[in-house]
């Protein structure tokens, strides 16, 4: 209970004052000259002001309140090392029934630093805390303890940027003189040209190697690119070395630089450096060799001059040899075909090769048609935008390309419209899935009018017939010669779409597809297994040909945690030829997912997250922030096999120190909290009123003999 004495004017504060001076000029002559009744003519004047000023005697009635420590947990990833987590466990207990056994303290306890998601990296304490502390004023904070291992990724710069009240103690788990080796990749690149080699610099660390650059052991060093091994080093501790990496293929490459794991050490986690490599195509370079001037010849070559990434080398036979109509050379704006730049010495140069409406017209001998032949069996990519040449006596079927050529023309062609259409396949190929207007009937694009008929040829390779036209002929068909592709087109009326004619069709969206699936596009491959991390959620992808349904085998995916778990998950049918499923992860780290054929990695937060860069214990991070706050840090345990030893825990009343050699100090605040207010004017009712009566009176009286 406290009691106080406040003033509430009755009149405004500069006419209280202006009436305090008059009647201080009232009585001031009186007692100077000492007149009879000046003492009491100060007194009733002086009570009139005070009745004025209004005095009031106030009563607070408070309760008091409790002082809150605050215990804050640490249940990040590397807490689960070396029997740390155990060590927490008995801390949490322990230091619970002190804090408790003491008077006038309540007990929180924030768990913290279990963030595992994808957009988190670091353990973070302190957010955590204040949080957790928004509901309570400062005043009421008498400390805080952090059980961790030290490593806390978000300490606040100072006391005062950190917002707490109280000392902050630190009780570190783990061990001292723990040994760990890990990789640290120096600079690495982010983005790289596919085919060519970038360098990474990084380093292994060893917290027990010897010093010097004469003592210094070395480690093996395994490197992989998506799950496979590519190279093995022998790298010395300490020093920074270079490594070499090739960029094998576009879109993402997954590096791994791994140590083979020693006795003795903290965790196998960091042993492994991840280094995600974006690879970028150069320019592709596109051949498009167009057989005679035609209505759809511009086609193609506006749909490639648009694309930035690709470099279009184009030819027009517009002279074949067999033509001799007496033109001095001269006086003709052509260029000779450079057939043996193009066809022997440079062939491999190009990523793929476009015939459109070509025939047999004595330019390329067969040597070079062997050298094509060739150049798709080691991995190059050939398209036939066949005309009705191909139907012809001077068909390309009768050269040495008929062995890469899954189709062999009947020696008709088909003069009629008709609508091209999907095949079955085609709904699940990624060049014509989900192709805009064709999943209407007729589809929503104009009618082609020519199809040259085929039937199918002693092709060693494989097939897919994508589109039909008229009566189910194959109009597209996309196959699959030794490491190379080609895409055998039926009609030569693709430009009909691109005029308009009719409303036209998804010509620029079938051609662009079919190029970059020729030319070895990733997110084009038929068979593909894919993983994706996005907020917390693996998302895994199958996309096949295959007409599975829910049962099939293929569709269960073996999913490897970081943790080295397993656990399974079936794929739903999404769209056809896509199946996929999404399902929640916690840890951080690298996931190995598979479907018994295929394999791929993804991985779940940052490359190399901040939990394991440094895994050992320690007490150094929380020291300044405890030190200035009058706190301490010291260690559960010193040695492996030593039980953990918690400091006393004294309430500190005064301003003295706040730790000191084995205890650990909280400080008492004395908070309150009101709970009302008694109040009682002393002028106010009969009680004043009789005294300024009484001593006007008295005046009075004195004044008046």
């Amino acid at each position: 209970m406290i009691w106080s004495l406040a003033f509430e004017p009755l009149i405004p504060l500069w006419a209280l004052l202006a009436a305090g001076i008059a009647a201080l000029a009232l009585s001031l002559p009186g007692l100077i000259y000492r007149l009879r009744g000046a003492p009491l003519r100060c007194l009733a004047l002086a009570a009139v002001i005070l009745a004025l000023a209004n005095p009031v005697v106030e009563r607070e009635e408070r309760e008091r309140l409790t002082n809150i420590a605050t215990i804050v947990v640490d249940r990040s990833e590397s807490q689960s090392l070396d029997g740390r987590s155990e060590q927490t466990e008995a801390a949490l207990e322990l230091l619970k029934e002190r804090l408790t056994a003491l008077d006038n303290v309540e007990l929180r306890v924030v768990d913290a630093g279990e963030r595992r998601l994808a957009d988190s990296d670091g353990t973070a304490l302190f957010s955590s805390l204040t949080q957790a502390l928004g509901d309570v004023p400062p005043e009421r904070l008498a400390g805080t303890f952090f059980i961790t291992d030290g490593q806390v990724h978000d300490i606040p710069s100072d006391a005062n940027a950190s917002g707490l009240s109280g000392p902050v103690h630190g009780l570190i788990t783990g061990h001292q003189n723990e040994r760990d080796i890990r990789v640290v990749l120096e600079s690495a690149p982010r983005f790289g040209i596919v085919d060519e080699a970038q360098t990474v610099r990084l380093r292994i660390e060893d917290t027990r190697a010897p010093a010097g650059a004469g003592l210094r052991p070395e480690m093996p060093l395994t490197v992989s690119r998506d799950g496979v091994v590519i190279d093995t080093y022998s790298i010395p501790v300490g020093v920074s070395v270079p490594v070499t990496v090739d960029i094998a293929h576009g879109g993402l490459n997954l590096f791994q630089f791994q140590l083979a794991p020693i006795p003795g050490e903290l965790t196998e986690i960091n042993n492994t450096a991840l280094l995600q490599v974006e690879g970028i195509r150069e320019n592709l370079r596109v051949l498009l060799i167009s057989g005679k001037p035609h209505a759809g010849e511009r086609t193609w070559r506006n749909l490639l001059k648009s694309d930035a990434s690709v470099d279009l080398v184009h030819f027009t036979i517009l002279r074949p040899p067999e033509k001799q109509d007496g033109t001095p050379i001269n006086e003709l704006s052509l260029i000779a075909f450079p057939t043996r730049e193009l066809f022997s010495e440079r062939i491999d140069e190009f990523d793929l090769i476009i015939f459109d409406r070509y025939e047999r017209l004595g330019v390329l001998s067969h040597v070079y048609f062997y050298n094509i032949a060739e150049y798709v069996a080691r991995g190059g990519a050939v398209m036939f935008a066949a005309g009705p040449g191909y139907s012809s006596s001077d068909s390309l079927f009768d050269t040495p390309l008929s062995s890469i050529l899954p189709a062999e023309p009947t020696g008709t062609v088909l003069e009629e419209p008709f609508h091209a259409r999907v095949s079955d396949v085609g709904k699940r190929h990624p060049v014509t899935r989900a192709l805009p207007g064709a999943d209407q009937e007729p589809p929503d694009w104009s009618r082609w009018f020519r199809l040259v008929d085929v039937t199918p040829s002693r092709f060693e390779g494989s097939t897919n017939t994508i589109m039909t036209g008229a009566g189910e002929r194959p109009l597209l068909m996309l196959s699959r010669y030794g490491e190379g592709r080609l895409a055998l087109m039926l009609s030569d009326h693709a430009w009909l779409w691109a005029r308009g004619f009719e409303g036209g069709g998804p010509h620029v969206q079938l051609l662009r597809r079919l190029g970059h699936w020729l030319m070895k596009e990733p997110d084009l491959e038929e068979e593909r297994l894919t993983a994706t991390a996005k907020d917390g959620r693996l998302i895994i992808e199958r996309q096949t040909l295959d007409d599975l349904n829910e049962t099939s085998p293929e569709l269960t995916i073996q999913i490897e945690t970081p943790r080295g778990e397993t656990r399974s998950t079936n794929l739903a049918l999404q769209q056809p030829g896509i199946w996929q499923n999404t399902i929640p992860v916690e840890d951080l780290g690298l996931y190995r997912v598979s479907d018994g054929t295929r394999e791929t990695l993804v991985q779940v937060g940052p490359d190399n997250p901040r939990e394991y860069r440094d895994a050992l214990s320690t007490t150094q991070p929380l020291t300044p922030l405890a030190t200035s706050t009058g706190g301490a840090v010291v260690r559960l345990a010193a040695l492996k096999d030593d039980a953990i030893s918690l400091p006393r825990m004294l309430p500190i009343r005064s301003g003295g120190a706040l730790s000191g050699s084995g205890w650990m100090g909280l400080q008492m605040n004395d908070a309150t909290r009101l709970i009302g207010i008694d109040r009682l004017p002393l002028f106010a009712g009969l009680l004043g009123l009789a005294i300024l009566l009484g001593l006007l009176s008295a005046m009075w009286y004195r004044e008046g003999r």
